[in-house]
């Protein structure tokens, strides 16, 4: 009962200095104001796409981002390989972009038809977007995004009003069905605090830095800088290497909450979400086995524990487990608030969201080890490649 009591203990002490740094954290975490007019002065805008096998969502993107209402802005569209009808979709968007009236600068698709040695195949997609834009400011998003129609001009007015070279946005990530919206959930509160996101908005720090792949807007000094993707090309976790170095090369960088500005449906399903992430939750611990053996022991102990650690109740272990799970429950519902428009009334799943997201990080180093490496967007990217970066 010692080593229970001691457990306990640290596990308390742990949520405590959890809470001591998150909440005033969440403050950071401020929503993307609204802008008044951007007047006439207002720079080009170059939002790059990088799709392949998306034929059922681009068309609803682009359409979405040639609806905004910022003055100028071009759009450029890179068909990433895609064996599916991405292609003729945005070559059919293309000519209906040249005939509208209202289009200002007519989308410019690129095919990539062959990947070559050293990239991801995303990676390369969005540098030859790069290659083809001319804007101030670079946009990369992804193709499955929705944008309210003032979110370019928005954007824009704050980096420049912010001084920032790098602003990324938090979006309002949609889930339809539960056990999704609940896992979901928790992946972003075990993100948030493993990474400690409201790091990204101190300028006194330069060793942390993020990106989210649904809006990283940067200005095109600051991309070229880093050294473009090219500095990252062979990395999943490409949006946040690219905040990374943006931090580390001591740009301004902002991360702001976009729930009212830009939706995601980032999965359709739990079961797609755990196939999906098997390439890129290894990534994120750098393909290093202590590390992520590490994670899984620390999210028994410190996430897991604190709600099997009632049944030690009426005991001192089981006292200092219920405070533990009631600040973990405190931060969580305030956490999903504060990035969502969700209540956080999904709390009560957590003790089941912890054990998927346990499932999902293990099944994701098992595979990619016995594989070899991973598979992304039907590529096959062997581990040794991977770690060279």
């Amino acid at each position: 009962m010692r080593l229970l009591d001691a457990l306990a203990t640290l596990t308390l002490l742990y949520w405590l200095i959890a809470l001591n740094s998150a909440l005033p954290g969440l403050k950071l975490l401020r929503p993307l104001p609204r802008s008044s007019d951007t007047g006439s002065d207002t720079p080009l805008v170059s939002v790059i796409i990088a799709a392949k096998e998306e034929e059922a969502s681009i068309a609803d993107t682009v359409r979405h981002l040639l609806a905004q209402d910022y003055p100028r802005m071009e759009i450029v569209a890179v068909n990433d390989r895609s064996l599916d009808g991405t292609g003729k979709r945005l070559d059919e968007l293309k000519r209906w972009s040249e005939q509208r009236p209202s289009t200002r600068i007519p989308l410019q698709v690129v095919h990539v038809t062959t990947l070559p040695d050293g990239w991801l195949g995303k990676n390369h997609a969005l540098y030859q977007g790069y290659l083809q834009a001319k804007g101030k400011y670079l946009l990369f998003t992804d193709a499955d995004v929705r944008f309210h129609t003032s979110t370019i001009r928005d954007a824009v007015e704050y980096i420049r009003s912010s001084g920032a070279d790098h602003l990324t946005l938090a979006p309002m990530m949609v889930a339809k069905r539960y056990w999704l919206r609940a896992f979901v959930q928790y992946f972003m509160f075990s993100l948030f605090l493993f990474l400690r996101l409201w790091r990204a908005n101190d300028d006194r720090q330069h060793r942390f830095g993020t990106g989210i792949g649904a809006f990283n807007m940067i200005t095109r000094k600051a991309y070229e800088a880093i050294g473009t993707h090219r500095a990252f090309a062979m990395r999943p976790d490409d949006d946040l290497r690219l905040g990374m170095l943006v931090k580390k090369a001591r740009f301004r960088q902002r991360l702001l909450i976009g729930k009212n500005h830009l939706e995601v449906e980032w999965y359709p399903s739990l079961r797609e979400a755990v196939k999906g992430l098997e390439k890129n939750m290894f990534s994120g611990f750098g393909y290093r086995l202590p590390l992520a053996i590490g994670a899984v022991i620390g999210q028994v102990l410190a996430f897991f524990g604190p709600f099997a650690g009632l049944l030690l109740l009426p005991r001192w272990s089981g006292f200092a487990y219920a405070c533990s799970a009631a600040i973990m429950t405190v931060l969580y519902v305030a956490s999903t608030r504060r990035l969502s428009r969700h209540s956080g009334s999904d709390a009560v799943a957590l003790p089941v969201s912890v054990w998927i997201l346990i499932l999902v990080l293990s099944r994701s180093v098992y595979l990619t080890l016995r594989r070899g490496g991973i598979y992304w967007r039907g590529t096959f990217y062997p581990l040794s490649r991977l770690r060279d970066k």
